[in-house]
């Protein structure tokens, strides 16, 4: 009976979206406009560049390239197609009869896009604490091949939530609300352990990471190549938790039953800024990682060149 009522909201919430959009107020739809098309243009264009400088990158370790690549696939995708199925949807004549497709599409590209990036990011996380610990097992634990399956993996699970919507859109919530937390609690753990570790262990971690290095001047600049990529890695988790938590604080009210225009307009915001996310990372890359900022200028450059 709760399940029942708790879909009967989800589908007065499409009701109201698919009968007049974001409301009357022009406003709205011209300020929605200007956050999402800029944002789409640059995810697009910025994870593709991500995507081919990765190629070129020979510093990461071909398992965390995989796990980079497949977060900037996802993050392009969200420009590519979240971007301009929120636009079809807000954008809407009032009671368009596409509207319901739209909403069944942009349900679910974005139960799977983000599922998708969550995980990858608690993947990244595990990936740094493997390679903190392993050491020379690293290597040969954490394979290419490996990380393929893993990600085929996250793709299928969160495809599989997104099909669950189509039963119950409560039940998909549940369990991305409960993979959410498991993600956080692990990503939290991991991240934690690495800190203490490398906090209180110095002299074990200079040994483990990366020793198969000829010489200490070697180790050393490892290590620090190793705390940059965790850096970056968590820097990027916590742009995705404060891109995507305020989405979760609104989709709580909505689920309630609040289904005035100004919440409706602040759920559009607060994915706005769950898709800013996408957008953000290839920025966070560059800035972190000063091999791959160069393969971007690189690429850009010869872009020009070429058209030019």
């Amino acid at each position: 009976m709760e399940n029942l009522t708790e879909d009967r909201k989800y589908v007065a919430t499409k009701q109201m979206i698919c009968t007049s959009g974001l409301g009357a107020a022009a406003s709205h739809k011209i300020l929605s406009l200007t956050l999402t098309v800029p944002l789409s243009i640059t995810a697009i264009l910025g994870n593709i560049l991500i995507i081919i400088a990765l190629r070129k990158v020979s510093s990461l370790h071909p398992p965390s390239k995989l796990l980079l690549g497949c977060l900037a696939c996802t993050d392009m995708g969200v420009g590519l197609i979240s971007h301009p199925l929120l636009n079809g949807l807000f954008l809407s004549p009032e009671r368009w009869f596409g509207c319901d497709a739209f909403w069944i599409l942009f349900n679910t590209t974005g139960f799977v896009f983000a599922g998708v990036s969550l995980l990858t990011m608690t993947a990244i996380s595990v990936d740094r604490l493997l390679a903190l610990l392993l050491g020379l097992r690293y290597r040969q634990m954490v394979t290419a091949w490996r990380v393929k399956v893993l990600i085929i993996a996250l793709w299928l699970f969160s495809t599989l939530v997104a099909m669950v919507a189509f039963y119950s859109h409560r039940l998909a919530l549940s369990i991305a609300c409960a993979a959410l937390v498991l993600c956080i609690v692990i990503s939290t753990f991991c991240y934690n352990k690495i800190y203490r570790t490398l906090r209180l262990s110095q002299t074990l971690v200079q040994g483990q990471v990366y020793p198969e290095q000829p010489n200490g001047e070697g180790i050393l600049l490892n290590r620090a190549r190793y705390k940059k990529t965790v850096s970056t890695a968590l820097w990027v988790q916590m742009a995705l938790l404060a891109c995507y938590l305020p989405f979760g604080f609104i989709s709580v009210y909505m689920t309630a039953g609040l289904h005035t225009p100004s919440i409706l307009f602040a759920w559009a915001l607060t994915i706005s800024l769950m898709y800013f996310n996408s957008t953000l990372n290839p920025f966070l890359y560059c800035w972190k990682m000063r091999e791959l900022r160069k393969e971007v200028k690189n690429t850009v450059k010869q872009f020009f060149c070429l058209s030019g």
